[in-house]
This record gives C-alpha cells, sequence and structure tokens, in this order.
C-alpha cells in the first residue's frame, strides 16, 4: 500500500503511531539519564507499552491481526520483564 492510497482513518492511525514512537524516543534519555535504577525500569516498562500500542494501530491502519497476536506476545514479554527486573532490583535492597 501506497502511502498516497491511505484514506484519512489510515492516517490518523499512522500518525497516531507516530507520535508514539516520538514519545518512546524521548523515554530514551530517561533511560540512560535515569537517576535511579526505578526510573530506568518505569522507563523501559513506558517504551515497551508504547511498543505494543504502536503495533495495535499498525494492525488496525492496516487491517493486518498478525500484528494483534505480535502485540498480544510483545505485552506479556514486557511485562514479565519487569517483574523481573523489579525482583532483581528490591532483592538487591534498591527498594525500602
Amino acid at each position: 500500500m501506497v502511502l498516497g492510497q491511505l484514506s484519512t482513518f489510515e492516517t490518523v492511525l499512522l500518525g497516531a503511531a507516530g507520535a508514539f514512537i516520538t514519545f518512546a524516543v524521548v523515554l530514551l534519555y530517561r533511560v540512560v539519564r535515569g537517576p535511579t535504577m526505578e526510573d530506568r525500569v518505569i522507563a523501559i516498562n513506558a517504551i515497551g507499552t508504547n511498543t505494543v500500542v504502536v503495533l495495535a494501530l499498525v494492525a488496525a491502519a492496516f487491517g493486518l491481526s498478525g500484528f494483534l497476536d505480535v502485540a498480544l506476545v510483545y505485552a506479556l514479554l514486557n511485562f514479565l520483564a519487569s517483574i523481573a527486573i523489579s525482583k532483581f532490583i528490591v532483592e538487591r535492597g534498591g527498594v525500602l
């Protein structure tokens, strides 16, 4: 599909996906410069959530249901990674 052949609805969805990608790039600053490990974990989790939203928006824009499956698996992996990192921080004594 060529970009010039997209409907207004598809263009809006892809524009929203672009906005989420921009937000994820901005969050990379917090991952790199976060003053604490907790800030970095939250930023990584937010980037993962943005990735899921972008995948869902692209799936809706192009009508590709396979992207939704990828988004669901990625959401589960993002959740498990956040729990694992948080458990690592707690066991290391970084929280409380």
